[in-house]
C-alpha cells in the first residue's frame, strides 16, 4: 500500500467541499481527475470510503475512520512544516496571550526576557481574563486554560499537566494541628475558590470516593490570592504545583495529607484560532513555553 499526502488531501477536500466538482475547483483539478484519485485510494485500501449516488455522497464506517486519521496526519504535517519555517524565519508582529494571573505570574513572566531576546520582532501583550469566551472579541491570539476544556471550535494544544498539593504554612499547622485524614479537614479553616466549584474539589481519597468537595471558610476568585492567604497563615489550601513549588522548596508551605493524594494532574492547554498570518508567532511562543514547562 502506497498512500501519500496527496491522497489524504484529496479525500479530505472532497469531504469538506461536499461534492467532487467543488473539490476539483478547490484543488485546481478536473472533476474526473478527482474521481479517479478517490477510486485509486479505495483500491489501495481495498475498501469503500464513500457511498456515491447522483445526488450526494456519504461516508462509510471505514471512510469515517480514515477521515479522522487523515485529518490528524495532515495536521501533524502542517505542524512540522510550520516548525521548520519558524527556524528559518523571524516571526514578527503583535501576539496577545491571555492566562489566569497565577499562571501568567509564575510560568510566563519569568521567561519573557528570554523569549524577547529570541524573537525581538514579536510585540507581546499579556492579559489575565480568566473567563474569556470569545478570543476574537478580546483580540486574544492565545489563551492558556487550566483544567478540562469544554467542547470548542478552537484549536487546542496540551502544554503540560500540573499536580495539585494540599498545603499550609508550618505556623498554621503548629497552631491548629495537622489533619490526619481528609475527614479531619472539616475542623480546619479551608481556603477555596469563589464561584468556581471545580476548584473546591480536592483530589483526596476518602471513605466515599477519590475527590473531596470542600466548603471554604475563606474564598477568593484568584489562585494567587489564595496562595497569599495561605502564606499568611489563614488556612489550608489546594493549589497547583506550578505556582507553589518554590514555596514548598523553601519551606514556606508544606504538604499535608500526602498518603491520600490520588495522583490527579491538572491539564494545561493553549487554545487559539488557526490563522496563517499568526501561525509563526503562535507556534514559536507555544514551543518556547512548552519547553520551559
Amino acid at each position: 500500500m502506497d498512500i501519500n499526502s496527496d491522497d489524504l488531501k484529496i479525500f479530505v477536500t472532497v469531504i469538506d467541499s461536499g461534492t467532487l466538482s467543488a473539490a476539483a475547483v478547490h484543488l485546481g483539478q478536473t472533476t474526473s481527475g478527482v474521481s479517479r484519485a478517490l477510486s485509486r485510494l479505495e483500491d489501495k485500501l481495498a475498501t469503500s470510503l464513500l457511498t456515491r449516488t447522483t445526488r450526494r455522497m456519504e461516508l462509510t464506517e471505514e471512510g469515517q475512520l480514515f477521515l479522522d486519521k487523515a485529518r490528524a496526519i495532515l495536521a501533524s504535517m502542517e505542524d512540522v512544516e510550520e516548525s521548520i519555517r519558524i527556524r528559518r524565519q523571524k516571526p514578527a508582529g503583535r501576539l496577545s496571550v491571555d492566562a489566569a494571573s497565577p499562571f501568567m505570574l509564575h510560568c510566563v513572566v519569568p521567561h519573557v526576557a528570554e523569549f524577547r531576546a529570541m524573537y525581538p520582532d514579536i510585540r507581546l501583550e499579556l492579559t489575565s481574563n480568566d473567563q474569556i469566551a470569545d478570543l476574537l472579541e478580546h483580540r486574544t491570539d492565545i489563551a492558556i486554560r487550566i483544567g478540562a476544556l469544554v467542547d470548542s471550535t478552537l484549536h487546542a494544544r496540551a502544554l503540560t499537566a500540573s499536580p495539585l498539593h494540599v498545603l499550609a504554612t508550618p505556623a498554621y499547622l503548629a497552631r491548629h494541628g495537622e489533619p490526619a485524614t481528609p475527614e479531619a479537614l472539616s475542623g480546619h479553616a479551608l481556603l477555596g475558590f469563589a464561584q468556581y466549584d471545580l476548584g473546591n474539589n480536592w483530589p483526596l481519597r476518602h471513605e466515599t470516593g477519590n475527590s473531596l468537595q470542600i466548603v471554604p471558610a475563606l474564598a477568593a476568585s484568584s489562585g494567587e490570592t489564595l496562595r497569599q492567604l495561605a502564606l499568611h497563615d489563614q488556612g489550608i489550601v489546594c493549589l497547583s504545583d506550578f505556582m507553589t513549588k518554590d514555596d514548598i522548596a523553601a519551606g514556606r508551605l508544606v504538604k499535608v495529607l500526602q498518603p491520600f493524594y490520588t495522583g490527579y494532574r491538572q491539564q494545561i492547554h493553549a487554545v487559539y484560532y488557526r490563522n496563517t498570518q499568526l501561525a509563526q508567532r503562535i507556534s514559536c511562543f507555544l514551543e518556547f513555553l512548552q519547553h520551559k514547562l
